[in-house]
């Protein structure tokens, strides 16, 4: 029988992530969950594309309708997400969900249609590899093994850390996390996501997401918003108090989770992508793990451009150096209608 796509129903939801679960180029980010979180977070339209053959799933490929005056209109697949895209089992089921996604870009007259992957799906797609890397590593299941994979200068923060008394804990506190990441992310010149999101996201992948907290003294001064996803730990968003970095409280806090991490099973530490060129990049590259371009693809509407949002386009200096004298109640008023829109 040929090949059929199709928008997903609730109803085929759990065959969907046992899809995702077992090929190859499932991720984290291609879980249905996700749908909803950002259906109801942010109020964008999602269209998540399934292909069949005789009734089973080969296909599938999620995606959102991002609509924004300030920045621009596009299907995105997954936005607010590091990876996404395509993923299919076969070349007839790939080359399904490739020309859904062209007639649905062509119905909603998007301006851009972006794709972002491990490695590319839609091999004759416009390509960019030199905007965000991702950092992967494996876990040894002894401790002293993964704190040699450290490199030593860094290895002598994490070690400070501890020996400054630093202590972690684990839970599901989305309040608690966002007052920590809400500093942070001021203090950075970017706007803050609500923790209402970040409350539907514990609600969503409870049984994949927590919290690691670090504590100095009794008083929580950074945090980790980790996800879970087959035998991968994925630390996602984190943020700290003015006296983390002086503590070492973020580097003792990667190194929790690691231990966290291994004792639950888990056998591969996924820092996520940064930017080429940005301090979060040689943080992680300090950690030694080796950088991996991320390959972004893009269908663009005749006489449109390829969007650049991203916190190094020039444009958006000033208003980055203006966030960050923000204060802190006012950024967090500002910030959640604006990062809707940034994905």
């Amino acid at each position: 029988m040929g090949v059929t796509v199709r928008a997903l129903d609730p109803a085929h939801e759990e065959a969907w992530d046992r899809y995702v679960m077992a090929s190859p180029e499932g991720t984290f980010f291609h879980l249905a969950g996700w749908r909803h979180v950002i259906e109801r977070a942010f109020r964008h339209r999602t269209h998540y594309l399934l292909a069949e053959r005789d009734g089973a799933i080969t296909g599938v490929l999620p995606l959102v309708h991002m609509r924004s005056r300030l920045f621009g209109n596009g299907l995105v697949s997954v936005p607010f997400c590091v990876y996404g895209g395509p993923i299919a089992c076969d070349a007839a089921s790939l080359e399904g969900l490739l020309a859904h996604c062209l007639d649905l870009m062509r119905r909603l007259e998007v301006d851009v249609v972006e794709f972002r992957s491990r490695q590319p799906a839609a091999l004759e797609w416009p390509t960019r590899c030199d905007l965000y890397a991702t950092f992967r590593r494996p876990l040894a299941a002894d401790e002293a093994a993964n704190l040699k994979a450290i490199p030593r200068k860094q290895r002598a923060v994490v070690r400070k850390g501890i020996a400054n008394g630093l202590r972690s804990r684990i839970d599901q506190n989305a309040d608690g996390f966002h007052r920590l990441y809400a500093e942070s992310v001021r203090n950075l010149g970017t706007p803050v996501f609500s923790r209402r999101y970040f409350r539907m996201l514990i609600e969503c992948f409870r049984d994949r997401c927590d919290i690691l907290t670090v504590e100095d003294d009794g008083k929580a001064i950074a945090a980790v918003l980790s996800f879970y996803f087959r035998d991968e730990v994925l630390p996602y968003y984190a943020g700290g108090g003015k006296h983390a970095r002086q503590r070492a409280a973020h580097d003792f806090m990667y190194w929790e989770l690691m231990r966290h991490a291994v004792a639950r099973g888990f056998r591969i530490f996924d820092f996520g992508r940064s930017k080429f060129g940005t301090g979060s990049f040689d943080f992680k590259k300090n950690w030694g793990f080796t950088p991996e371009p991320l390959h972004y693809q893009y269908q663009v509407r005749p006489g449109r451009t390829i969007p650049d949002n991203n916190p190094l386009n020039p444009k958006y200096r000033l208003l980055i150096a203006a966030w960050k004298r923000l204060p802190l109640a006012v950024a967090n008023l500002l910030g959640p209608p604006i990062v809707r829109g940034i994905g």
